[in-house]
């Protein structure tokens, strides 16, 4: 079996007495380390696919299957832990609190574990050195530009060494040269640090970066196609 397999899926969501389609009998086979760009236009359900992989959302028929689990049949409590240990998330919104250090940012996941605070500490710096920023350790995100707090975020995202990163248009609020920096070290954590990357994009050149991309249109997956992985 794939290492990420969903099979005959579907998603509907009730809006008042209506039933809104999202994903449509959709089946999907990702091998490990693979770094899959999935575009389309709004609507298409590019993130409501994000959300069954991450194990955020369950489908409404169909299987998902991420690394062996089959997501349906855990309960919530169950899905928590392994959320937390398999899946880190980068959002387009860096999602980071002002009040805290980038340091203490990064450490929030590892609250959950039963890692003392000098562990906690040591894990989050190493995660900030994998993305280049631990000399802003003690920095609060307002004291950082937008491509620093969003390197924080893949930091905080990796800190507990998840097997895949779901990451949900990561550069769509970065300006050119920021966006390249975070793609770069997108490239990085898939290629030297073997991390399973699912990236939603509506940018052409963000996307060719990935090693596949796949487009949804309505919740069909219509076209599928290889990149090579730019340098």
């Amino acid at each position: 079996m794939a290492f990420i397999e969903l099979n005959n899926v579907v998603k509907n969501y009730a809006k008042g007495s209506e039933v809104v389609h999202v994903l449509q009998d959709l089946n999907l086979s990702l091998e490990a380390g693979d770094f899959l760009a999935l575009m389309g236009p709004s609507g298409s359900g590019k993130s409501t696919l994000l959300n069954l992989i991450g194990g955020i959302d369950q489908p409404t028929a169909g299987r998902v299957v991420v690394a062996g689990s089959e997501l349906g049949s855990m309960s919530s409590s169950q899905l928590a832990k392994w959320r937390s240990e398999s899946i880190g998330f980068v959002f387009q919104f860096y999602n980071l609190l002002p009040f805290l250090t980038a340091q203490r940012n990064v450490e929030l996941p590892l609250l959950l574990t039963n890692l003392n605070g000098s562990q906690r500490k040591e894990n989050a710096m190493t995660a900030l050195r994998t993305v280049s920023l631990d000399d802003r350790a003690k920095h609060k995100p307002g004291e950082l530009s937008g491509g620093q707090q969003q390197r924080v975020a893949i930091a905080r995202a990796i800190v507990a060494d998840p097997q895949i990163l779901v990451c949900d248009e990561p550069t769509g609020d970065l300006d050119r040269q920021s966006a390249q920096e975070i793609l770069a070290l997108l490239e990085i954590l898939n290629e030297q640090f073997k991390k399973t990357i699912i990236m939603v994009t509506h940018d052409p050149l963000a996307a060719e970066h990935a090693k596949n991309i796949l487009h949804l249109d309505k919740g069909v997956l219509v076209e599928s196609g290889q990149t090579e992985v730019a340098t």
